[in-house]
C-alpha cells in the first residue's frame, strides 16, 4: 500500500529506494544506540524489502523534511500470528528528537497496523540506562511493559518487551523463557 501523508512540516512516504540504505545507516549510526551489528542489521532490511518487496514482512515509514529524512520505522507481522505485529525499529534524528517525528511514525505504523487487521504491536528495547528516554516513549504511546528477559542482550542488559493492544482486551497465553505460561491482558 502506498501512501504519502504531510504533518508538521514533514512527509510520511512508504516507498523504499535504495538511497534509503544509506538514509537508514545515516540515521541509526548517528543515534549513538546502536551498535555497528545493529545498523547492519537495519541496514540488510531495507536491503531485503528492495529486493523482495512486501513479501519479505518488512514494512517501512520514512518522515521526509524538506532537506533530509528525519526518521523512519520498520515493523512487520509476526510468521505464526499475522495478527500480532512487530516494531523492529524507530529511529529519529538527534535535531529532530522530541518535535513529534517519532510519535507521528508510531502513530501511521499503528493506523497502519490496525488497518490490516494487527491487534497487538509489540516493541523490545533494552533496560540500560541509555534507553530510558526510548522506554518512556513507548510508556507515552500506550505500550505496557509485559515481560523483561534478563541479560538477553549481554550480562547485565536485559530486554524490555513493550506491547500495545489495537482492540478490545484479549487472553493470551504465552511461554517464557522458563517454559511456563504468561498471561497478557
Amino acid at each position: 500500500m502506498t501512501r504519502e501523508t504531510e504533518h508538521s512540516g514533514c512527509r510520511l512516504r512508504d516507498q523504499v529506494a535504495w538511497e534509503d540504505v544509506e538514509t537508514v545507516r545515516t540515521l541509526t549510526e548517528s543515534s549513538g544506540f546502536f551498535t555497528a551489528h545493529e545498523v547492519e542489521i537495519a541496514m540488510s532490511l531495507v536491503v531485503e524489502r528492495l529486493e523482495f518487496g512486501e513479501s519479505c514482512g518488512y514494512y517501512f515509514l520514512f518522515a521526509q523534511g524538506p532537506d533530509s529524512c528525519l526518521g523512519f520505522a520498520c515493523y512487520g507481522p509476526y510468521d505464526d500470528r499475522p495478527d500480532w505485529f512487530d516494531l523492529y525499529w524507530i529511529a529519529v534524528s538527534d535535531d529532530h528528537r522530541g518535535q513529534g517525528v517519532g510519535r507521528l511514525l508510531l502513530s501511521e505504523v499503528v493506523r497502519r497496523v490496525r488497518a490490516s487487521g494487527g491487534r497487538l504491536l509489540r516493541a523490545e528495547t533494552s533496560a540500560r540506562d541509555q534507553y530510558r528516554a526510548t522506554r518512556k516513549f513507548y510508556e507515552r504511546n500506550g505500550f505496557v511493559l509485559t515481560r523483561t528477559d534478563r541479560d538477553h542482550y549481554a550480562v547485565g542488559d536485559d530486554r524490555c518487551i513493550y506491547d500495545k493492544r489495537l482492540s478490545a482486551p484479549f487472553d493470551v497465553r504465552e511461554p517464557d523463557s522458563t517454559g511456563s505460561e504468561e498471561v497478557m491482558q
